[in-house]
């Protein structure tokens, strides 16, 4: 039986490793499947969907030049569409958008130039308890290591 891009054949899986599963196709001949091409969702570890001696049908991607055969479980599964409940589709059918309201003309911003503290006097005392918490630094790390210049008693 001679193997071709689009066909579906069945064969046995012969070999695991990290990145796919060998598989051996009628025939005598061997291919892979990608570990991308293993099912629709995100594959860790090909072992937690194959085993070795498994039957599998398989979809044939790709044969190259050399004889190197790409496989495909994944694109033989339908694929999955978010699943609805009957609750969850009645209200998307019934949602209707809310009507867009023109401002109101008597809303007032509030006057941040005039608030109870102004940028200016949040920036000196963000400043002045940097400053302080830095200082404080400073000290806790001259005093580990014996003070700049100061001399230890020998």
């Amino acid at each position: 039986m001679s193997i071709e891009v689009g066909s579906v054949v069945e064969g046995v899986v012969t070999g695991i490793t990290n990145f796919g599963a060998f598989v051996e196709l009628p025939g005598g001949k061997v291919g892979l499947i990608h570990i991308s091409e293993v099912a629709d969702v995100y594959v860790r570890d090909v072992k937690d969907f194959l085993k070795e001696q498994d039957k599998v049908k398989v979809k044939v991607l790709t044969v190259d030049e050399r004889g190197k055969i790409g496989l495909s479980i994944k694109q033989l599964q339908e694929p999955k569409s978010p699943s609805i409940s009957p609750d969850t589709a009645n209200a998307a059918s019934s949602y209707r958008p809310a009507p867009r309201r023109a401002p109101a003309n008597d809303f007032k911003r509030p006057n941040r130039l005039n608030s109870a503290t102004s940028f200016e006097d949040k920036l000196s005392k963000f400043l002045k308890d940097s400053d302080e918490r830095l200082l404080d630094l400073k000290k806790n790390t001259d005093s580990k290591r014996g003070g700049r210049g100061a001399r230890r008693a020998e």
